[in-house]
């Protein structure tokens, strides 16, 4: 049996493409490496068109960070299509994919898509642990037949859930109650704390005055982010705080994506001036911790889908109060540091005025929940529970690691 600090461990990713579940994951695997353990990650596509943005492997921030760290990153260059993944694997992607399993001692599957490949018959046999990181495994097309067929001949030995929601949905999916294990998201608590100085670096970039009220919205361009609420409630915030500013930051979210440009067109008919005041359309940002530190809320509009949002911890442990509707874990995330709205324009504008406002009270609410949030914490538990995955091909008797 090897022991913790000689752990082999592969993860495989769908993709490398923007996204919470592969920002948490990727910092994951880096904390795990920096606690003595062996890891690699394989990714089905090299390539991903998706949110209205190529997005290519080798320039995505996670691929990065865990290549110039020692990482070593493969993929079986594959380009994402409208199809997803493809259940017709050849030849030279079984034996990549055989030669990256044949040297894991345990294999980290990035959600449940990946088991599309994983399941191919003739694979080495090793015990995968499932990362769930939605609340809505039906929504996941064949993917959670996928898992349940892992499940079923042994193969996927555990389940980490990054919320109490996850764990719900996917036990009444018919997953197995005692294979799923919460693990809560955390951060590095160094780079995401408030900062005064990066609040004023990025104003001045942007031409913010200094005191001007700030919403920041970080999302892909999906449709469970519900980007029309988003904008709806902008349209009505901004008719009524004259010198306030909502960031939207994400894949996506640029004037190159046709559908957001429409979605605004719609949003503001009538008033495109306040869409040209007040709105910041900026991308992909690699300085979150700078945008969430120069923004007094947090925002999150999503109708399906989350768990526990990256966006709202981030933001937080900036000093962003969060203001989100009431999906997954949000409610749970922002209890006594922010707010939780209904799915309503006016209601939503309304938390923002609310959360501008009672930002320094809520500081210190803030700041002593920050171990809560911790990233230590975060990989501790998921070290713990590799190790004890990676001791038997028999589903393992866990408890749950907070």
């Amino acid at each position: 049996m090897r022991t913790g600090h000689e752990l082999r461990v592969l993860s495989v990713y769908e993709g490398f493409f923007s996204g919470g579940a592969r920002i948490v994951h990727s910092d994951i695997v880096l904390g795990l490496r920096e606690g003595g353990q062996h890891h690699q990650v394989l990714s089905l596509y090299g390539e991903v068109h998706r949110e209205a943005t190529r997005q290519r492997m080798t320039d995505d921030a996670c691929y990065r960070a865990l290549t110039a760290a020692g990482v070593g990153v493969t993929s079986l260059g594959r380009t994402f299509g409208a199809t997803g993944v493809s259940a017709d694997f050849s030849g030279p992607e079984l034996a990549e994919t055989a030669r990256a399993t044949a040297g894991a001692d345990v294999i980290l599957a990035l959600k449940e898509q990946p088991l599309a490949l994983l399941n191919q018959a003739g694979l080495p046999r090793r015990p995968v642990v499932v990362c769930l990181h939605r609340s809505d495994p039906e929504n996941q097309g064949g993917a959670l037949d996928e898992l349940k067929a892992a499940i079923a001949d042994g193969t996927v030995v555990a389940c980490v859930c990054c919320a109490e929601s996850t764990r719900a949905a996917y036990q009444a999916a018919g997953v197995p109650a005692d294979l799923l294990h919460v693990v809560p998201n955390g951060v590095d608590l160094f780079r995401f704390r408030p900062d005064a100085a990066r609040r004023l670096a990025l104003r001045s970039e942007l031409g913010i005055d200094p005191a001007a009220p700030v919403v920041v919205f970080a999302a892909r361009y999906d449709g469970m982010k519900n980007v029309p609420l988003l904008l709806a409630a902008a349209r009505a915030w901004l008719a009524r705080v004259p010198d306030g500013q909502v960031l939207m930051c994400g894949a996506g979210m640029t004037a190159a994506n046709p559908g957001l440009t429409a979605d605004i067109a719609t949003a503001f008919h009538g008033a495109p001036a306040l869409a040209d005041r007040g709105l910041r359309l900026l991308g992909v940002r690699r300085d979150m911790e700078t945008v969430y530190a120069a923004s007094d809320v947090v925002a999150l509009t999503s109708a399906w889908g989350e768990a526990a949002p990256l966006c709202l911890i981030e933001g937080m442990m900036c000093g962003a109060v969060p203001v989100a509707t009431d999906v997954g874990d949000s409610a749970a995330i922002v209890a006594g540091h922010g707010l939780v709205t209904a799915p309503d324009p006016e209601a939503v504008a309304t938390a923002w005025s609310e959360a501008v406002a009672a930002r320094a009270d809520l500081a210190p609410a803030l700041t002593a929940s920050r171990e809560r949030f911790s990233r230590t914490r975060m990989i501790a538990s998921y070290a713990a529970l590799l190790d004890r995955a990676a001791a038997s091909t028999t589903r393992p008797a866990l408890p749950d690691l907070y």
